[in-house]
């Protein structure tokens, strides 16, 4: 695994055609392509099959929280579109998770598709603990996100997202080798923090265990988003000779080929 395949870019923007210019800009100098809410509530699951025909890998990031079988068949139906990658809230608990896991497997093995990872998240990078009070959660942030990590993996789903901040205490707490942390709130020293709170830089993420690390707005309101792409590269490239976890903790595990059930 290469290091710009560890860096994944958010294409929140408001269109199909800015969406397009930035994947062909970035064609082979990142890993995946990230499709929110905002875009694909705009543009549908037409712009997923763009990008995939393309040849490029997309992580589906609607997180996904409902009762399991509407959970199970929207995840067949992110299958279906030819994802990597797609999330679906922990919080949605353990029998959804499952349900979704058990669908994507038939699904696969009756349609012939490659099934995707699938990621549970755990607490939203931009909650701190006055939020989680609000929702009547009384426990502490890491508590709460091992907690839900240690559901994600017992569900068998392949990892999770969560704040850079809580990736060590995560791959402390989860002892499965092929087990993938993914960080949103991640942003350059050279760049704003926006809304995002539990935020590390791209180095310190690598350096705390994160697998892969997804940034939006630096390098998607770049004067020069290549640029941009390259410089976090190579912030990922210098973080992996100081960290414990060289090229990701599980590297030869943790990719987004195929899944063996």
């Amino acid at each position: 695994m290469m290091p710009r395949d560890r860096l994944i870019i958010a294409l929140d923007v408001e269109t199909r055609a800015r969406a397009l210019d930035l994947v062909d800009q970035l064609k082979g100098r990142v890993g995946l392509f990230k499709i929110g809410s905002q875009l694909f509530t705009a543009e549908g699951p037409d712009l997923v099959r763009a990008i995939v025909a393309r040849g490029e890998k997309v992580f589906l990031d609607l997180k996904f929280h409902d009762i399991p079988s509407t959970v199970a068949r929207a995840g067949v139906e992110a299958m279906r579109l030819g994802v990597a990658l797609f999330n679906v809230h922990a919080l949605g608990g353990a029998t959804m998770m499952r349900a979704v896991v058990e669908a994507i497997k038939e699904a696969a093995e009756r349609e012939r598709l490659t099934p995707p990872r699938i990621l549970a998240v755990t607490i939203l990078t931009s909650l701190m603990p006055p939020d989680l009070k609000q929702i009547f959660i009384a426990e502490r942030i890491d508590r709460v996100v091992t907690g839900l990590a240690q559901l994600a993996a017992e569900s068998g789903l392949d990892g999770v997202v969560s704040s850079p901040q809580e990736a060590l205490l995560i791959r402390h707490a989860v002892n499965r080798p092929d087990f993938i942390i993914l960080t949103p709130g991640i942003r350059p020293l050279w760049a704003q923090k926006h809304d995002q709170k539990r935020v590390l830089t791209p180095a310190e993420a690598i350096r705390e265990g994160a697998d892969y690390i997804v940034v939006g707005r630096p390098v998607t309101a770049s004067d020069d988003p290549v640029e941009a792409a390259r410089r976090i590269v190579s912030e990922i490239e210098a973080a992996e000779r100081e960290s414990p976890y060289p090229q990701g903790p599980y590297a030869k595990y943790s990719s987004f080929g195929p899944r063996d059930y």
